[in-house]
């Protein structure tokens, strides 16, 4: 008896039909009347059939992957974004490659040389790049989506992300509105960090509170969150809100404030960005902008299939509405405890 794996002419001698009329099927053609569909598929369960990729690959020109360059594995807020991406991707046949371009930098590497070595169809780039024009030459040989972040604006580049402009404008609202007065604000880097910071500031102005204005950077982790609310707290007028540029700062935040002797939300309101499954922890309940990362994802998978089917336009920023998820990490100021 033959151990060999069956082929495609097995599938189609199987259903009765063409080679032809199987890699139809199998691409998913809408061409296929539906009982020729149904005894190919029979056919390939009853044979245990699977597809050639490397072969299929070779005959389409294509290989069916596309490269996600995440800019920091170490930050969860990607998750629910991913979860987004891949539902879509995985719906039209396509699988994910994942890297991550602060290890590739740390060795190196072209963050999206293996990407191209292995000849993806496309890129998605995830969060913020220390060097986004390095995408451009990439963007020249294959569609590239950047999601999550607000650059670059290069030709041909979808970018795909939230409003940041408008979630830290919620966030600040907020606490103005439960009466705080010294609100300082962990910043971040890169336009994503900028975005959030200027509506911060602008929102306090318009609330006339622009002589208070209190910024600290940070590296947008959780070490860079907790050290520059150490020096937040050790300033002569302690601020009683703090508004972290992300949820990883704002655990650091937290940390600061416990080592302080400080309770939160009672001596100190803290709220971070990108509600991620650490904001959700009961024990941290953190209030916090949710940044639609199920929804960017779903928008920059669509893009990059727009992008397959031919879509020559010239590319653009889409923006997904973000929400304020108010917890436990935010109160009126002076409440007793």
């Amino acid at each position: 008896m033959s151990m060999r794996p069956p082929t495609i002419r097995d599938v189609a001698d199987r259903a009765g039909v063409s080679k032809s009329l199987v890699s139809l099927v199998l691409r998913g053609s809408g061409q296929v009347r539906p009982d020729k569909r149904e005894a190919v598929l029979r056919a390939v369960r009853e044979l245990g059939y699977r597809p050639n990729a490397a072969a299929r690959s070779l005959s389409e020109q294509r290989t069916r992957t596309v490269g996600v360059l995440l800019n920091d594995l170490r930050n969860p807020w990607f998750v629910e974004m991913l979860d987004g991406l891949n539902s879509l991707l995985h719906d039209n046949g396509l699988h994910m490659l994942l890297a991550d371009s602060r290890l590739n930098r740390r060795s190196g590497q072209d963050p999206a040389g293996p990407f191209l070595d292995l000849r993806v169809d496309g890129l998605v780039v995830v969060g913020t790049l220390p060097d986004p024009a390095a995408l451009a030459a990439v963007a020249e040989r294959l569609p590239v989506v950047v999601a999550g972040a607000r650059e670059p604006l290069l030709p041909g580049v979808d970018v795909v992300a939230n409003d940041d402009e408008h979630g830290a404008r919620l966030v600040t609202e907020h606490l103005v509105g439960l009466g705080h007065r010294r609100i300082a604000h962990v910043a971040g880097y890169g336009r994503v960090g900028e975005l959030r910071r200027r509506a911060f500031e602008a929102t306090l102005r318009e609330h006339g509170l622009g002589d208070g204005i209190v910024v600290e950077p940070s590296d947008m982790t959780e070490e860079g969150g907790y050290r520059s609310t150490v020096r937040l707290l050790s300033r002569a007028e302690r601020p009683t809100a703090v508004f972290a540029v992300n949820d990883i700062a704002a655990v650091g935040a937290l940390s600061a404030a416990e080592e302080s002797g400080l309770r939160v939300p009672r001596d100190l309101s803290v709220v971070g960005y990108d509600n991620t499954s650490i904001a959700r922890l009961r024990h941290v309940w953190l209030t916090t902008v949710d940044n639609a990362s199920h929804e960017v994802g779903r928008r920059a998978a669509r893009c990059l299939l727009d992008r397959f089917a031919g879509s020559g336009t010239p590319g653009g920023v889409r923006l997904a509405a973000p929400t304020l998820e108010i917890r436990g990490s935010t109160a009126p100021l002076g409440l007793p405890g």
